[in-house]
């Protein structure tokens, strides 16, 4: 257990680097299951999520070495091919190693996710698609099996909407099955242009990731080679410090930010009344004298992401006037908006609509992360807050930023992170 104590309030500024993409390495980890050689991954953060996954390669079997930053993963041979339930109930991306499981090997068996903090994630489409591909389904007992004893066969499959999640697990079965495969209503997520770019790398042919309409010609596993690939900076991460430093009227310079992932977050800060400059390194964020309140509504990318509705709540809770935020990709994802009321915040939520009144002092409290963005959430108004803040449960933090109390105490921040 851990918890985060931050005196407020104060201004973040200076610079800081933001890591590889937690949301990218996960699936790039799982896609190393295809291939019977070595792959490394550089650069991979040290996070909680990523040391869950090389505990599942002990599971199945699957030899892996982590050298620093540099993970290699040696799936010559797969030892076993279910998924214990412990990591499907710790974290979700877990599901990622079915698709990989199910195309190189034939079988693939594990617990289903259900819920989750954030709200329920069926893995429906996922599996629907694997149908699709010949694969025979069987559910019983809260596990799902999954076979395909003669290979995947390349088929067309059109999402119900454009999961993140199935996506990519579809994308890397479809890697290895026979013939051809199109995924229409496909999600759109630099991290799934980073899985394909990885799965070309080890010699899968791959068009259209990026576009909601991919094609995979597939590929023998055995054709597949190993690579090494460092992966895409993570754009929550810099999000996260980018609306800290807009919240806090600090100055910062976000170093790896990328614009292009990040439009409508640059978009949405600016209409708050935030210089976002474009750098040669990253972005600079600049807060002016005040500011302004304004609407988000999230959607798929490229749209508002949902991982940036909680701290940009947290910010929206300093402004001048009423800001609504809309929340229409889970339903369950408003949990920080009582913490942030401990905190003196005036939020009303109506269903999946979140009200704030902005502009009202907070006042430093004893509050709880609930999941990860509403750990940083929380953060970012602890350093708003006169006084201090104890975060409990910040656990949750540590799975998806890398170092986050060195980085946040190196741009001023008075954070201490307490082992209890």
């Amino acid at each position: 257990m851990e918890n985060f104590v931050v005196q407020g309030p104060c201004a973040l500024s200076g610079e800081v680097q933001v890591s590889s993409a937690k949301n990218a390495v996960l699936p790039l980890l799982a896609a190393a299951l295809l291939c019977p050689g070595v792959c490394t991954i550089c650069d991979a953060p040290h996070l909680t999520d990523v040391a869950t996954f090389l505990d599942i390669f002990d599971d199945l079997g699957v030899a892996h070495t982590q050298n620093g930053r540099a993970i290699s993963i040696d799936a010559r041979t797969i030892g076993a091919h279910t998924l214990h339930d412990v990591y499907a109930k710790k974290m979700r991306a877990s599901v990622l190693v079915l698709g990989p499981l199910l195309g190189r090997c034939g079988q693939a068996c594990a617990a289903l996710p259900g819920g989750c903090a954030i709200g329920a994630r069926p893995i429906d489409l996922h599996l629907a698609g694997f149908e699709k591909m010949g694969a025979r389904i069987h559910i019983q007992g809260g596990l799902v099996r999954a076979q395909a004893p003669h290979g995947l066969t390349g088929a067309d499959i059109c999402l119900d909407f454009p999961s993140v999640g199935a996506t990519e697990n579809l994308l890397m079965a479809a890697a290895v099955a026979r013939g051809k495969t199109i995924i229409d209503n496909a999600a759109r997520e630099p991290e799934i242009v980073d899985l394909a770019k990885f799965l070309r790398t080890m010699g899968a042919k791959i068009r259209g990731a990026g576009t909601d309409t991919i094609q995979v010609e597939g590929v023998a596993p055995e054709n597949l080679t190993g690579a090494s690939y460092t992966p895409m900076p993570d754009r929550m991460e810099a999000a996260t410090y980018m609306i800290a430093a807009a919240a806090t009227g600090g100055d910062v310079l976000v170093r790896g930010a990328q614009t292009g992932c990040l439009r409508a977050v640059c978009a949405k800060l600016m209409q708050t009344g935030v210089q976002v400059i474009r750098t040669p390194g990253g972005i600079r964020v600049r807060a002016g004298q005040r500011l302004i309140a304004a609407d988000v509504r999230t959607m798929q990318f490229p749209g508002f992401p949902t991982d940036a509705q909680a701290p940009m709540m947290a910010l929206l809770c300093g402004a001048q006037g009423t800001s609504v935020v809309t929340e229409t990709i889970f339903e369950n994802r408003f949990r920080h908006v009582p913490e942030l009321i401990r905190l003196g915040a005036q939020i009303r939520v109506d269903n999946a609509t979140a009200i704030v009144r902005g502009a009202h002092p907070l006042t430093g409290a004893r509050v709880t992360a609930t999941d990860l963005r509403a750990g940083a959430a929380l953060l970012i108004a602890a350093c708003c807050a006169r006084g201090e803040t104890v975060i409990d449960q910040a656990g949750h933090i540590l799975r998806g930023y890398e170092n986050a109390a060195e980085k946040w105490q190196a741009l001023g921040a008075q954070v201490q992170l307490i082992h209890l």
